[in-house]
């Protein structure tokens, strides 16, 4: 059980931390340490069975992804990206192959052992947002708290905290019917973040956004996981969504076609300083 979660770090305005969120440092010993290998997926292969024929979603699938990497699997629709993000977060199995997180491997957990381990190190974000209707922003956001134990006054404490980092301090009371697509999705990406869990899958975040809305939201969760060191693994059709990413893999019939990699600088550089500069409040 997670006991210290009450003792997360305030999060530093991103004026403060341009040098950790671009990658850039004057320590040449820091360029030489081996990032962390957060998730390994090896040989991963998906066959359906539809009346008679087999449908093969994925194809030996080979796959590493870093600690603190924003990582994106781009392809159309049939793609097998949001199989393949299934298979990651624990909710199919594989045909065959293996995925590792953090060591785990997550094909061999039993469902009691999956939802554990999710609680502890995953935080998911929806197209759909996924909110209860009859709760406000402040319980949906405090909601993955109660099963770390988490005190009521520690949770909102907690909550009010992360809904005030992406912009939404002032409406904790209203509930998803009162707010914009945006306000929930903000919620939901609140919800997401606030157990500090290492990994966040976001699946179409910005799906049923419109475009304004699409940017403030990717730059949010830009920011928050630079500014933690966490993992973003975002699945999309959508290639403006992809240029957030330090690591996109494109996806297509089931086969990785290519991985792209850039810098930390660039993408900062081309999409978030702009974005400071000229919007206002978030």
């Amino acid at each position: 059980m997670v006991t210290e979660i009450n003792q997360l770090p305030e999060v530093e305005p991103v004026e403060s931390i341009d040098q950790s969120m671009t990658g850039s440092t004057t320590n040449a010993n820091a360029k030489a340490i081996k990032p962390e290998c957060i998730i390994e997926v090896k040989d991963l292969r998906k066959v359906y069975k539809v009346g008679t024929e087999r449908v093969v979603a994925l194809n030996q699938i080979n796959l590493s992804i870093f600690k603190g990497e924003i990582c994106c699997i781009l392809g159309t629709s049939g793609s097998g990206k949001s199989t393949l993000l299934n298979m990651m977060a624990g909710l199919e199995k594989p045909t065959k192959g293996s995925i590792e997180i953090k060591g785990h491997a997550i094909e061999k957990m039993t469902e009691k052992q999956l939802a554990v381990f999710r609680q502890k190190y995953i935080g998911f974000i929806f197209q759909s947002y996924n909110l209860l209707t009859a709760l406000t922003a402040l319980e949906n956001v405090a909601m993955p708290l109660i099963f770390r134990g988490i005190s009521k006054s520690a949770r909102e404490k907690i909550a009010k905290k992360y809904l005030k980092m992406v912009g939404l301090g002032e409406r904790i009371k209203h509930k998803p019917s009162q707010m914009s697509g945006g306000q929930q999705q903000r919620v939901g990406i609140a919800r997401a973040f606030v157990g500090a869990p290492d990994i966040i899958f976001a699946d179409e975040p910005t799906g049923n956004l419109d475009t304004k809305t699409s940017i403030e939201v990717m730059h949010i969760m830009w920011k928050m996981a630079r500014e933690k060191n966490q993992t973003i693994v975002i699945v999309t059709h959508d290639p403006e969504v992809a240029l957030y990413a330090d690591k996109v893999i494109h996806i297509r019939d089931g086969d990785i076609q290519s991985i792209e990699v850039r810098s930390l600088d660039d993408v900062y550089e081309k999409y978030i300083k702009p974005y400071e500069e000229n919007y206002v409040q978030i």
